[in-house]
Formats: structure tokens, C-alpha cells, sequence
């Protein structure tokens, strides 16, 4: 798999001041790795097996090296990632004795399915045997390839669980465009920005991961991010919205000298949902405010507002 960014260039299309890429008809990229970390550690950490012979918790990843990304060519969306990713677990045996391990995966991509993953089981070479380490194998590996199988079912989905905004400045500064990529399709729209032309310079910027739950479905949260309520809600930016069957189409007025990604992901939680946002490209120095401001007026603002 080729590494972020270094795509076929024959495929990949410049950004020019005299050309538009139309309804992305070519190849697009989207990094999704910093999304793709904070799952598989959130996902992994989660597996808890219990036997006679004791307990066993993922405790941590401790080693979680490779990358992710969608990318779009003629309107179809294609998924590619490449992980080598080791975790920690600690076992209890039913005598109270502590015991620490590793699981090891290989070859985590999107060229194997979750049963064809090879995840292995080890115990620390300080530690003496321990039944453990066979509750790990026998039922530690299943919930572990469990796990991985969510993440890629959640990376492949589709809109009603995944929602990606792309907001980008032109390169003229006459306007500002945000692709909205959803698990179907990609589409581009544009609303005016100040009039005078600015210059564009490499700004260093950060990431911010956030996370809301809401008593309610992940369908009808989704409904009321695009419903015409939403547009009530008094927000950090200016929106608009736009919807039909396959897309939806946000409009946001940002620090013109920026750009920046957001992917919202709708987890079902069994009654409520979990939203997380990430949130790439924020200024650096603009953290703070930026989290105060997608928790206070968007995050907040939606529970009040919908009673979520």
C-alpha cells in the first residue's frame, strides 16, 4: 500500500487555480489515520475474556504503527490501511496472582478479512506459565478479532455512521468549498468569502479528538444534524446545510488562512449514542477555543436544544 500522500500521480489531480476537480471525479485522498488510532485503541482496550483460570483486560496498545485513508475516484469510494499493532493485557489467575502479556497483529489491512488475521498471544518473559495464557488464546484472540472487525466494518461504513466534512479554502481566496464525504459519495459545494484576496503560507496546525454521548439513536442524531432545525442552534460558525438521499453538503465560515477536516462517527451504544469528533488541522494556539467552541455550541447546544 503506498504511503499517505504518495499516491499514483498519474491518478491524483493538482490543485489549480484553473481547474476544478468536478464532483471528484478524480482521485481525492483522505487521511483518516488519527481517527483510525483513537478507535483501535478505544476498541482493543475493551476486550475482557473471564474462565476458571482467572480474568484477562487489554490494558493498552503499546505499539500501533501504519495508516489509513478513503480515497474517491469517480464517485466510488475506495478503503486502504496497513497496521502492525501490539497490545498489553494483565491476567488475574483465581488465586490472585498478577500476570502481564502481549497480542501481536500482523498484518491488519485491507487486503485480509477479521478471520484472516494473524493475531498471536504471549506471556512476559519475566512471568512463569499460567493457564492464562491459554483463556487468552481460546477466548482472548475471538474477542480481539472482534474488535478489528469493528473497526473495519466502522472505516467502511456507511452515512448513517460516518460523516466526513472537508473544508478548504481556493487556491484564488475567492471562495471556500467543503466536501462533505459520507460512506457513499462525494460532492462539493461553495459559499463566498470575504472579498479580498489573501495570501496562502503553511500554518502549523494540530489535532483535537472529542467525544459526547446522546440519549438518543445514532439515525436520529444523524436526522438532527441534517434536519432544518439544526439551523436554530446557535453555532461557533455559520452553517448551511443541504441533503438528499446520498449526500449532505455543509457550508462553514473558518479563519480563511486554514483549512481543516472534521469526521463525525455515530456509534450505537444500545439506547444512546457515541459521537466522536475529530477534529485535523485546527491552528496551533487555537486549541483551546476551538474545543470550547464545538462543545459549547455545537455538542451542547444539540442536547439542549433536542433534548438529547
Amino acid at each position: 500500500m503506498a504511503k499517505w500522500g504518495e499516491g499514483d500521480p498519474r491518478w491524483i489531480v493538482e490543485e489549480r487555480a484553473d481547474a476544478t476537480n468536478v464532483n471528484n471525479w478524480h482521485w481525492t485522498e483522505r487521511n483518516v489515520t488519527s481517527w483510525s488510532e483513537e478507535r483501535l485503541k478505544a476498541l482493543l482496550q475493551e476486550v475482557r475474556v473471564e474462565g476458571s483460570e482467572g480474568v484477562c483486560q487489554v490494558t493498552d496498545v503499546s505499539k500501533l504503527e501504519g495508516e489509513a485513508c478513503i480515497n474517491n475516484r469517480k464517485g466510488k469510494l475506495f478503503y486502504f490501511f496497513e497496521w502492525v499493532i501490539r497490545a498489553n493485557w494483565t491476567g488475574t489467575s483465581k488465586t490472585g496472582v498478577k500476570y502481564r502479556g502481549t497480542v501481536d497483529v500482523a498484518n491488519l489491512s485491507d487486503e485480509n478479512d477479521a478471520d484472516d488475521l494473524d493475531i498471536s498471544v504471549a506471556l512476559c518473559a519475566d512471568h512463569p506459565p499460567t493457564p492464562l495464557v491459554q483463556l487468552m488464546k481460546t477466548k482472548g484472540i475471538p474477542e480481539v478479532r472482534r474488535a478489528l472487525d469493528q473497526y473495519m466494518k466502522q472505516l467502511k461504513t456507511g452515512k448513517k455512521l460516518m460523516l466526513y466534512l472537508i473544508l478548504k479554502r481556493d487556491i484564488s481566496c475567492r471562495k471556500w468549498s467543503l466536501i462533505c464525504m459520507t460512506g457513499l459519495c462525494l460532492q462539493i459545494s461553495s459559499a463566498p468569502s470575504p472579498g479580498a484576496p489573501c495570501s496562502v503560507g503553511k500554518a502549523s496546525t494540530t489535532n483535537i479528538q472529542l467525544k459526547e454521548t446522546f440519549s438518543t439513536t445514532p439515525d436520529e442524531l444523524y436526522a438532527t444534524f441534517i434536519s432544518q432545525d439544526v439551523r436554530t442552534v446557535k453555532t461557533m460558525f455559520f452553517i448551511h446545510i443541504e441533503h438528499d438521499h446520498d449526500c449532505m453538503t455543509l457550508s462553514l465560515s473558518l479563519d480563511q488562512d486554514h483549512f481543516a477536516t472534521v469526521i463525525l462517527l455515530f456509534e450505537d451504544g444500545g439506547g444512546e449514542t457515541h459521537l466522536y469528533v475529530d477534529i485535523q488541522g485546527v491552528p496551533s494556539g487555537s486549541e483551546d477555543s476551538t474545543r470550547e467552541g464545538w462543545n459549547r455550541f455545537y455538542l451542547q447546544a444539540i442536547k439542549q436544544t433536542f433534548g438529547y
